[in-house]
């Protein structure tokens, strides 16, 4: 029997998965990591924190599988999108990680759209210039920290730092390197024009590859701690949610993926570069070569739940610990029991500001109609429903650039909730389904690295061969109807509250 490993390098921690041919997993291990907030809207993480998880994890689950290490026949990484890892000549860290979600950059991105053209970034990058992709990272670390600056090296994102780590190979991909706002993405290559502009050098940056060419090996010194047999062959793997959407099986038109896991995604497949003029959603290649992806990003999804649950769940915390279940199951019990719609209780989840459809940088988590009715019940339902609005505006935009929708997928830790995917359902009217595997993008990179190491033919076929539709929820009329109601409220507050959030912002600016 030949096997895949999965390395999936998220926000929250990093899960490596072992699968064999066939997609079943034969064991799993997590180990979780922080991110630090140094100011209201940063957001960092150390590198050697992903390197660290990754090696122990990846030696846990051979030693738990008892497989011959050399019946391992590819990795594949998945990652964090965006994030900026910068090394100096000598290949060390020279500051912590800014990652996706943070918020401080938004002179930069002025800054970008001023030196290049408003539109002429969004015909080049597909994508209007943003507070969460590394090239305003980059212009902030220049702008702010020119000492560290001097000493740049090598430009990397967070996966492709922990296969520098394994392999000792400088590499990306096409579906990560996306997200930097540096690439032609029609021409699936960095763009010449973009970084003149900019004045960053492409020495930098690493080679690019199409996401299932192998484009390293395991070293020697990796071996030693992993386990793994020195030369297995690292596929270029995927930015996290181009990898989940392969292991959701997302390579063919009118399939389209919701995922709820830190950040909420509406994934749609193109075999054609298809660009929102208005740069709401973004256009990246896909880890399918020579096909692209429209992504809606909620920034707070998962991340929303975590934070109600880590600050005003302490007692279901505490019971899920006594029963040894998780503590979201309970929760999500208790959320079932408030009415759909929460009596008019709206949440808008934006905790790191917001990407689609407004980007704005700026915009704050807000509870909105509360009375002395509700209850924690009703706040916690009104998360999850907070979420799904967002997610809904995602998907109205992709469908109105014509992208055709015939069933949605659901996945990430929100989609192990039946009553988060029932929300799904009723707001998006289409029907709901589940898979036969949770591990979207640690299956979705081992199966490209099947691909290059030549177990499968192609993407589309291991598709065909792992995946399994499992569970489907259809919408309820009723609740269609109703939530159709309270959504147009959802998007009024936005508009409603735009300057305000801003007002805060130079309030709390002002007072650092």
């Amino acid at each position: 029997m030949n096997y895949l490993i999965g390395v999936d390098i998220g926000t929250s921690g990093t899960k490596t998965v072992l699968f064999d041919i066939e997609g079943n997993t034969i064991s799993s291990a997590l180990k979780e990591y922080p991110m630090e907030q140094p100011h209201i809207g940063w957001a960092e993480q150390n590198p050697e924190d992903w390197w660290d998880a990754t090696y122990n994890t990846i030696n846990e689950v051979i030693t738990k599988s008892g497989v011959d290490p050399k019946q391992i026949k590819g990795i594949g990484l998945a990652g964090q999108m965006h994030g900026l890892v910068l090394l100096d000549k000598d290949n060390k860290v020279l500051r912590p990680s800014i990652i996706w979600c943070d918020q401080r950059t938004d002179k930069e991105c002025q800054e970008i759209t001023k030196l290049i053209g408003k539109d002429r970034l969004i015909e080049i990058t597909a994508n209007p210039a943003l507070t969460g992709f590394t090239a305003s990272k980059i212009l902030w670390v220049r702008n702010n920290e020119p000492e560290i600056y001097a000493k740049v090296a090598k430009i990397l994102l967070p996966k492709d730092y922990v296969r520098f780590r394994l392999t000792g190979t400088f590499a990306t991909e096409v579906s990560d390197a996306s997200g930097m706002q540096l690439m032609n993405i029609a021409e699936r290559n960095w763009s010449s024009e973009v970084l003149e502009k900019l004045d960053i050098n492409i020495e930098f940056l690493a080679p690019i590859y199409e996401s299932q060419v192998i484009s390293s090996c395991v070293s020697s010194e990796a071996a030693l701690l992993t386990k793994l047999m020195c030369g297995t062959p690292v596929a270029g793997g995927a930015g996290d949610q181009a990898a989940g959407a392969i292991g959701n099986g997302i390579v063919k038109p009118g399939v389209i993926s919701s995922t709820i896991g830190t950040s909420g995604v509406v994934f749609a497949y193109t075999d054609k570069v298809t660009i929102d003029p208005k740069g709401r959603v973004h256009t990246f290649c896909h880890a399918v070569p020579n096909t692209w992806h429209i992504m809606g990003v909620t920034q707070g999804a998962g991340l929303s739940l975590k934070w109600f649950r880590d600050n005003f769940c302490t007692a279901e915390k505490e019971a899920s610990e006594y029963m040894e279940v998780d503590p979201y199951l309970l929760m999500g019990d208790e959320a079932e029991k408030a009415k759909p719609g929460c009596e008019g209780l709206i949440y808008l989840p934006y905790l790191m500001g917001e990407r689609t459809p407004h980007l704005d940088p700026f915009a704050k988590g807000v509870f909105f109609g509360i009375s002395a009715r509700h209850t924690k019940r009703d706040m916690l339902r009104s998360v999850m429903e907070g979420v799904g609005y967002s997610l809904k505006d995602s998907l109205e935009i992709i469908k109105e650039m014509g992208i055709d929708v015939k069933e949605v997928r659901a996945s990430g830790g929100g989609g192990k909730s039946p009553l988060w995917r029932q929300i799904q359902a009723d707001l998006y009217n289409s029907k709901v389904i589940t898979i036969n595997s949770t591990e979207g993008p640690a299956l979705g990179v081992a199966i490209l690295a099947g691909v290059g190491a030549g177990v499968y033919p192609s993407v589309a076929a291991a598709c065909a061969r792992v995946i399994k539709t499992v569970t489907s929820q259809k919408p309820n009329d009723e609740n269609i109807e109703l939530y159709n109601k309270y959504y147009e409220v959802y998007k009024n507050l936005y508009t409603a509250l735009k300057d305000q959030f801003k007002a805060v912002a130079d309030i709390i600016s002002t007072s650092i």
